[in-house]
């Protein structure tokens, strides 16, 4: 099957119909929202699925289309995770938040994706998945959950379990938001002004790296304002809640040895840490890889912190992102 090269620029929806999730509370009508860039080969093998990072919209990682995935060889399909404020999302009224027992787990979002590739462009098998943060945690729970599908994936500044290190910083930035006035127990009685900047400001401190803060010059208000708080004001506040409990939630091998489950991946893998990431510390993420049966480990030099694996603005990290990815694709 091939398909022709659609807009870009423009978000495709794919419609799954009723989406029962692994925590048993159902999704009426749900849906993900996509971007494809290039073009599909006649027999499919070309496709690489890029899931979406916390927060993120397709739009937001369309910028690796180009320095880092070659759109001219492959045809990239950027999905958003449920969610996102696009994809179905609590903000759409068809799905509720942890306080009503709706938590979505990764599993639930790759049984999406995997419906995404098979029905809407009739492929068996992914050429890459490859995955930023919450994207490479759905990148390692596609090649445990279904290692015939995936032939290699390249999973950047995230890990196959989230540690309990990590957990505390998103339990931070949920009762920065619940601890707002306007949380009443299951929502939001209006825009939780308070409680977003809080949240912004946790955010901040941990994304970005000790030695790239120092370089700051402004107030830091001014900058958390600014550079960080825009980003989570256009979100509602509940989908903000239920990507958390996503995030929490994620283990590839929940209530099993960890080790066992990524000795079953068969994808060729490239794991990529960043040098200042306090998110998925170097040590994390190698000692995950170790348990890879045919993996490369890399490591960015870089004071970007957790953003140097989602280096939109920073050219020397963006082509060694490109190396590693062009690597791994002709192997």
């Amino acid at each position: 099957m091939s398909t022709s090269p659609l807009d870009p620029a423009v978000d495709r929806v794919f419609e799954l119909g009723n989406v029962t999730l692994a925590c048993g509370k159902t999704i009426p009508q749900g849906r993900i929202v996509y971007r494809q860039f290039g073009t599909l080969n006649a027999d499919g093998s070309n496709l690489i699925l890029m899931p979406t990072s916390y927060g993120a919209r397709p739009a937001d990682l369309a910028w690796t289309v180009g320095p880092v995935l070659d759109p001219e060889r492959w045809c990239i399909v950027i999905a958003g995770q449920f969610g996102n404020g696009l994809s179905s999302s609590p903000s759409h009224g068809a799905m509720g938040l942890a306080e009503q027992g709706w938590v979505v787990h990764h599993s639930d979002n790759v049984a999406a994706q995997k419906r995404l590739i098979e029905e809407q462009f009739g492929v068996n098998q992914l050429a890459l998945i490859y995955g930023w943060s919450m994207g490479a945690q759905q990148a390692y729970q596609w090649a445990v959950t279904h290692p015939a599908a995936v032939e290699r994936i390249c999973c950047v500044c995230g890990t196959a379990r989230t540690s309990v290190h990590n957990k505390l910083f998103c339990l931070s930035l949920r009762q920065a938001l619940i601890a707002d006035p306007r949380w009443n127990g299951a929502g939001f009685d209006g825009d939780p002004e308070q409680g977003l900047r809080t949240f912004a400001f946790i955010y901040a401190s941990w994304a970005a790296s000790q030695p790239h803060c120092r370089g700051i010059t402004e107030p830091l208000e001014q900058h958390v304002e600014q550079q960080w708080l825009p980003h989570y004001r256009r979100h509602d506040p509940r989908d903000l809640l239920s990507m958390l409990e996503t995030w929490m939630a994620h283990d590839v091998a929940p209530g099993a040895d960890l080790g066992q489950a990524l000795g079953r991946i068969t994808a060729r893998s490239a794991v990529v840490a960043g040098s200042h990431d306090l998110y998925f510390p170097v040590d994390d993420m190698a000692a995950e890889a170790e348990h890879l049966v045919d993996a490369e480990f890399y490591v960015i030099a870089s004071e970007l912190g957790h953003r140097a694996g989602n280096p939109h603005s920073s050219t020397a990290e963006q082509q060694l992102l490109r190396r590693i990815v062009d690597q791994l694709l002709d192997s």
